[in-house]
């Protein structure tokens, strides 16, 4: 399995996190997870994790929740950062129009700077779009050379489709196993091998029968079954293509 976005930062992890990692690590099931980054503290914070914790690696960026604090020179702190041996991607990156914690407009410029750094360093970006699709895909279309990954995807089929002929990847996660999520579980369905990514967006959305606790990489195998489920494939089948997916994204070996 491998964890195409997760947050072992985050202070939920605080009490158990060496505990838990050790766990995780010693799964040979699990086969790799990135991290995605939300301000420069954090960047900083899982580059450290990836450096001692071989499965793990890292993604570097501004998550629109705060754009409004990124702070002068945070894009020639995000180009240093991504120079370290284990960063694989700029993100979360993106747009947040349902709690808009950042004004839109500094959202969008944030967004817009760390796509072009991106493309800069030729690496994929990881894509936080929550009820700004339009902007979102409006705004990744700009750069056809940049390629990456809209997780926690929740648009209709048509934008799928849109993503889906420019060569980007879509991440499900535990969401599909909510049985009132019509729009995701639909589109899993709809989605290309080469194209499917699984995460856990951990420590949040943990899928069913876990749901309201929290959340860490090993509950991938429930999202996987579901997929399968949804799209009358096997569990193996899954998790071979989601593997195989993260690996040649992200570039890892």
């Amino acid at each position: 399995m491998f964890d195409s976005h997760a947050h072992y930062d985050d202070e939920r992890f605080d009490e158990d996190r060496e505990g838990l990692l050790d766990a995780i690590d010693a799964d040979d099931s699990m086969t790799g997870i990135i991290n995605a980054s939300v301000d420069i503290t954090s960047s900083e914070k899982l580059i450290a994790l990836a450096a001692l914790r071989k499965k793990h690696y890292a993604a570097v960026g501004i998550h629109p929740h705060e754009a409004e604090h990124a702070g002068s020179g945070y894009i020639e702190k995000l180009r240093e950062f991504a120079s370290a041996e284990k960063v694989v991607a700029i993100g979360e990156i993106g747009l947040d129009y349902h709690y808009d914690f950042s004004p839109r407009d500094i959202q969008r410029g944030v967004f817009e700077e760390q796509l072009i750094l991106a493309k800069e360093l030729s690496l994929p970006v990881i894509i936080h779009d929550r009820e700004a699709h339009q902007d979102c895909i409006e705004a990744v279309l700009r750069y056809p050379e940049l390629k990456g990954v809209f997780h926690s995807f929740s648009g209709s089929a048509e934008t799928a489709n849109i993503l889906l002929k420019r060569g980007w990847y879509l991440s499900f996660n535990g969401i599909i196993t909510f049985k009132n999520a019509a729009k995701p579980r639909s589109v899993a369905q709809i989605v290309p091998d080469d194209r499917l990514l699984i995460e856990t967006d951990c420590p949040y959305l943990s899928p069913v029968p876990l749901r309201g606790r929290r959340n860490d990489s090993r509950n991938l195998r429930y999202i996987e079954a579901e997929l399968a489920n949804l799209r009358g494939q096997t569990i193996e089948h899954i998790e071979k293509i989601t593997t195989e997916n993260a690996k040649r994204l992200f570039g890892i070996k």
